[in-house]
């Protein structure tokens, strides 16, 4: 694959047309997805990748699922991406292709829809699909974050996953008229939703490693939030928004949380600029810039239990960390501390329970006479 431009630093564009000064960006070749994902999304992704006649299975499913019928219906009423259609769009495709070394460039379709949105979807051929919405909402460098959030997405195999969600999601509405089978299908694409959620914070990841730039993935995730109004936002006001939903209220808020985000295929924005921030931060992301990740030609070796550790290690970090009050009960319940009940309904009402002050020692009588 030839070198594109951009990553030997011939800069862009802002979206006023403004020539954006050059920046070399590291490359990453042979980069797993494992070295980006989040880890309740690899955990799962490695297990299902490990089951036996998993690929058969799903080359089978491959037939009844509309896969062909997406390609000619975004070939037929929407714009595709090449050097003579939206050639900028182009370059940031085969740009961040060569970034995380991906051979296979996805076909890309930009289609008209106010909505700013994307999506990767694809059994054999992965298809990369913005709307007008997001391309006239971002700027150059917010676009290329997307672009390789997207192409992120292909190399850990998730349009595969994602194209059924869309079937099955279809599905669902056709058979709701059956009670049974819609709630049994109801069942699988609640938990593939759940499985998308973290994968999307994965594809945050790659977004990042792509654009190599924290502070334009921050603000297209502003922009998604709140319209091209840069100017009357902040990020570090907008993640204290992400802590502030995070501790907010008391169990009762947990689980509106929880009710809130079951019906969405995206996290909510603000934790997902957290988490990335979060990220950005952290010892994994600095040894991964230096060149210390995982490669493809490592995959084959990979452990189910190392992954399903990982995920667990994650999951007991976040209790122990988290300040949301549902996890604040968990940790409690976890080392046996305080009443149960009493913290139940603090949680629930908000109020804290008001420990009862012990009663005074007796002293057990003495058999000798008080000294004066």
């Amino acid at each position: 694959m030839s070198v594109p431009n951009d990553s030997n630093g011939s800069g862009g564009a802002d979206g006023s047309g403004e020539r954006l000064p050059g920046r070399n960006r590291v490359r990453f070749p042979g980069i797993s997805s494992r070295a980006y994902e989040h880890p309740a999304d690899r955990s799962a992704l490695v297990a299902l990748r490990k089951l036996s006649g998993f690929d058969t299975i799903f080359k089978a499913l491959s037939g009844l699922l509309p896969e062909r019928s997406l390609r000619l219906l975004f070939l037929s009423d929407s714009v595709r991406v090449s050097e003579q259609q939206f050639p900028h769009l182009d370059a940031m495709l085969r740009d961040a292709c060569y970034i995380l070394d991906v051979e296979k460039i996805p076909s890309f379709y930009v289609t008209q829809d106010p909505q700013p949105n994307a999506m990767c979807i694809g059994m054999d051929q992965p298809i990369i699909v913005v709307t007008t919405g997001l391309v006239e909402l971002l700027d150059e460098e917010e676009m290329r974050a997307v672009v390789g959030h997207e192409v992120g997405h292909a190399l850990s195999g998730h349009s595969v996953y994602r194209t059924i969600l869309l079937f099955l999601t279809n599905l669902a509405v056709r058979v709701a008229w059956i009670p049974l089978g819609n709630l049994a299908v109801l069942a699988i694409v609640t938990a593939l939703r759940e499985w998308f959620r973290k994968s999307e914070l994965s594809a945050d990841r790659a977004g990042l490693l792509v654009g190599q730039d924290l502070q334009a993935s921050m603000r297209g995730l502003m922009k998604i939030a709140g319209g091209n109004h840069l100017h009357e936002m902040n990020v570090d006001a907008f993640l204290a928004q992400a802590e502030e939903y995070e501790e907010a209220g008391d169990l009762r808020d947990s689980v509106l949380k929880i009710l809130n985000v079951l019906p969405r295929s995206h996290p909510f924005t603000t934790v997902r600029a957290a988490e990335l921030k979060k990220w950005a931060a952290s010892r994994d992301f600095q040894r991964l810039m230096d060149g210390h990740y995982a490669r493809r030609s490592e995959d084959k070796d990979t452990s189910v239990y190392d992954s399903f550790r990982d995920s667990a290690n994650h999951y007991a970090d976040t209790v122990k960390t988290s300040k949301d009050p549902l996890m604040g009960l968990i940790r409690d319940i976890s080392t046996g501390a305080g009443d149960l009940g009493g913290k139940l309904r603090g949680r629930f009402t908000g109020s804290q329970t008001q420990e009862r002050p012990a009663p005074p020692s007796e002293d057990p009588p003495s058999s000798e006479p008080p000294s004066e």
